[in-house]
């Protein structure tokens, strides 16, 4: 098998993608007053719709699920509209698109939540890591625990922004619970030490994650429904003492629901792909529909990892960024650029929309 197989089309549902490169979710933090995507994301989405299939960034589920300055999000009628010019631009362009929800549980800080309240947690535990707020990078602030009256909201609330984006029109959505943020503070004992319902047990600590999922693929079909997960990724001070039986067990429910896809980072985000011993292949025989691997992954890797038959399809983050005709890039070996560090979260145009293709870059 040689690596064109990575650019032939891909059945995913009940969609047809145009080959079996993933690109991932990316925060931009560029969203404009009330937290809408304007016409700059609209041309950023669309000057890579040539990727199989487009992930967006986050899209905060409700006011209370934000942790970043100037995400965008998915409750209020203008948010959708801002979403639907770019959903229109990816599809004139032939591309398919996700909208991938989340909530960040603990990882906010009391600057970006409504009112200066504190952020909420499966438990009052800190996270040790920082955010982006007014500006600068700071540390997260201190949560309180979610009250168990609270989470059939939190469920209700996926369910509405799932609803939304379809009403956006995007072709389906990426649940997170990965990197740290909420659904895998609940999964991961240590974030999570609460002894009632969704505390303790693998099965307790998975239940949150699963009734997410549960309602987004009642809402929208489990053909339209996708979950990102991070088995072994610290990303956000998040920790679990057994995460073979937990994800093997999340995965198995997970394939029961039929939902369209998990999205697996395979070790750290970001970073190393050793950071723990996992067998990612056990989360592969597991579930019968796509998978799609994502962290560290080049031409090379991705195209070995096919002809072995380890994924369905291939994430790339960060070289989206400065490539947003990555794909061809890849089918052309042409080089790749470098992102601008400087310009990654905030801002406008520079960083975000002016990166060139490869044939007009080549001759400046």
């Amino acid at each position: 098998m040689n690596d064109r197989t990575l650019f032939e089309p891909y059945s995913l549902g009940p969609l047809t993608l145009s080959n079996r490169i993933v690109m991932a979710p990316l925060t931009r933090n560029r969203a404009g007053t009330g937290f809408v995507p304007g016409d700059l994301a609209a041309e950023y989405y669309s000057q890579r719709a040539s990727a199989g299939l487009l992930i967006s960034e986050a899209a905060q589920i409700s006011r209370q699920g934000q942790g970043y300055q100037d995400t965008p999000g998915i409750y209020t009628r203008a948010q959708i509209d801002g979403w639907r010019r770019a959903t229109e631009a990816v599809h004139a362009r032939g591309g398919r698109i996700f909208l991938q929800l989340w909530h960040v549980g603990r990882v906010s800080h009391v600057d970006l939540q409504e009112h200066g309240t504190v952020p909420v947690a499966p438990s009052a535990i800190r996270a040790a890591t920082k955010t982006f707020v007014n500006n600068g990078f700071a540390d997260v602030s201190q949560p309180r625990a979610l009250e168990l009256d609270e989470l059939p909201g939190i469920v209700i609330d996926f369910r509405q922004a799932a609803a939304n984006a379809m009403a956006a029109g995007f072709d389906g959505v990426e649940i997170h619970g990965a990197n740290g943020y909420l659904l895998d503070q609940f999964a991961k004992d240590g974030a999570n030490t609460r002894t009632d319902a969704y505390g303790g047990s693998v099965e307790n600590r998975a239940r949150l994650m699963l009734e997410v999922t549960a309602a987004v693929a009642g809402e929208i079909g489990a053909d339209r429904t996708g979950i990102r997960i991070s088995p072994v990724s610290p990303a956000n001070g998040v920790s679990s003492s057994a995460p073979q039986a937990q994800f093997d067990y999340i995965v198995d429910q997970l394939n029961t629901l039929g939902i369209v896809y998990i999205h697996v980072v395979e070790g750290a985000t970001g970073g190393p792909r050793d950071v723990a011993p996992f067998d990612f292949a056990s989360l592969r025989r597991r579930f019968s529909k796509t998978y799609i691997a994502n962290n560290g992954y080049d031409l090379e890797l991705a195209t070995s990892r096919l002809a072995e038959g380890k994924a369905d399809l291939f994430a790339f983050g960060r070289p989206f960024i400065a490539n947003p005709d990555l794909v061809e890039r890849l089918k052309t070996r042409a080089p790749l650029a470098n992102f601008n560090p400087a310009t990654l979260y905030g801002g406008g145009s520079a960083g975000y929309t002016d990166y060139p293709p490869f044939s007009a870059s080549s001759h400046a």
